[in-house]
């Protein structure tokens, strides 16, 4: 009888094991590490067996979906982070007081106080927010890729900001991680590079690629760094003014990386001093202009000539490359073909050019800043390519004399305190202290399409932009 019920226990605690195991809770708390695929405690921020750091997988291990979101509950506006640029338009027509706030140059919506009127939605000059209802899930266009950040083509890696994910920290994080794997595979291959041939050619010189160099000058890699601008010019299209870590970031070879409440000046120097104190080589003036697969890696083609590399890295920006003018002045420093932070364009004397959304948008925004003064020059005489919405709300915008338009008018010549317009046949000078010019460009996601990578949709929750009350 003993042995009967010694045996029954011990299989009741077998199934109760069993069923344990199979719980719903029990099978949230086992994490696996995407990268080593070891176990990770739940809430962990860090994988404690190789330390990757665990959001830099989020959106890389993200599901793949088709169609949009099921969405139900209470209506509810919700802020594109990576978008909004921080102008108060969204604040200044919200009729539920407190709903929505500026907090660091971003728009934050209090879900309590938010009713979902839409007056936000409707004001934000970039269609930078969403009234939606339930989950706030972001729909993100992106390239697929591995937890390594390996696309589907072999040995083509993508980071940083063209890959989805834009904020310092993840460039950072995704481009070591990158060559980490590079490194790995190289050593496992064994194959020596041929002569001329570089181990990997980084496309790129933002947080990502930056961040890439540096580990693959560790891994002793023969690297190479592309970059189209200057390291400046990467800094300077930050969406917003202050750039804020709350805790260390590790870059490789430098060491912890801890701006508090920083300018992007700031954070330029901090790059500069990384770049000398390490030795690390950037290949400034050097745009990209086709990537060809071969037996042996990749043929990296810029307008100067063609690089090989066993393993390319792109870490170029989301925003593609951009369109230009092609007059006598357009490398001024007062020339931006990206809006940052409006707010920095306040009582200036602006000039947009373009016609089509971004130009629109562009001049909406900077014409609610204080004291700015806003000129929108379009070579054609309607705006034609924009949406509806647009063209009646720049058409309010000349009624209230809050956007002067020239259309039929072109850009001859950008001097340091005017512009040289033509306008319907004559020249006219125009008192200028800075110009934006949304004339279009080459957008990244076809050029990667031409390269072979495969672009998807994922779902993520917004990363922010919504705070509950308290």
């Amino acid at each position: 009888m003993l042995l009967t019920v010694i045996a029954f226990a011990a299989l009741t605690g077998v199934f109760v094991a069993l069923h344990l195991r199979r719980a719903p809770g029990a099978r949230a708390a086992e994490i696996r590490c995407p990268r080593c695929r070891k176990a990770v405690p739940q809430g962990a921020s860090h994988c404690p067996s190789c330390r990757a750091p665990l959001q830099a997988f989020e959106l890389a291990t993200a599901r793949v979906v088709s169609g949009a979101p099921a969405a139900s509950g209470p209506r509810h506006a919700v802020v594109r982070a990576d978008v909004c640029v921080g102008c108060g338009a969204c604040v200044d027509v919200c009729p539920e007081p407190g709903a929505i706030r500026l907090e660091n140059k971003l728009a934050i919506v209090n879900l309590d106080l938010c009713k979902g009127h839409g007056n936000c939605a409707e004001a934000c000059p970039v269609s930078g927010i969403v009234i939606t209802a339930g989950e706030s899930v972001q729909r993100l266009q992106v390239p697929q890729v591995s937890p390594d950040f390996e696309s589907n083509v072999p040995g083509m890696y993508v980071v940083g900001e063209l890959g989805g994910r834009g904020l310092i920290k993840n460039a950072v994080n995704e481009g070591k991680l990158a060559i980490e794997h590079v490194a790995r595979t190289l050593a496992a291959s064994r194959a020596p590079a041929g002569p001329g041939v570089y181990d990997v050619v980084i496309v790129g010189a933002g947080p990502a690629g930056l961040s890439a160099g540096l580990e693959a000058l560790s891994s002793r890699l023969n690297y190479l760094i592309l970059e189209q601008g200057t390291l400046a010019d990467t800094i300077a299209k930050y969406p917003r003014e202050k750039v804020l870590f709350a805790e260390p970031l590790r870059v490789p070879l430098y060491g912890d990386l801890w701006v508090a409440d920083a300018s992007k000046e700031s954070l330029l120097k901090v790059w500069q001093t990384a770049i000398e104190k390490t030795g690390l080589r950037v290949t400034t003036g050097q745009r990209v202009e086709n990537v060809v697969r071969e037996a042996s890696g990749f043929i990296v083609r810029t307008a100067q000539g063609e690089h090989r590399g066993r393993r390319v890295v792109l870490a170029m920006g989301r925003r593609g490359t951009p369109r230009r003018l092609g007059v006598t002045g357009e490398d001024l420093d007062k020339v931006f073909y990206e809006i940052v932070e409006m707010e920095a364009f306040a009582g200036k004397r602006m000039l947009v050019v373009g016609g089509g959304d971004s130009a629109i948008e562009s001049a909406l925004g900077l014409s609610i800043q204080p004291g700015a003064s806003v000129t929108l020059s379009y070579r054609g005489g309607e705006f034609s390519r924009a949406k509806e919405r647009n063209q009646k709300r720049i058409a309010d915008a000349v009624a209230a004399k809050r956007v002067a338009l020239l259309l039929e008018s072109e850009v001859r010549e950008i001097r340091r305190d005017l512009v040289v317009l033509e306008h319907q046949g004559a020249l006219r000078l125009l008192p200028n202290d800075a110009v934006v010019i949304r004339i279009g460009g080459e957008a990244p996601y076809p050029f990667l399409e031409r390269l072979g990578v495969r672009i998807v949709y994922k779902e993520i929750p917004f990363a922010t932009g919504a705070a509950k009350a308290g």
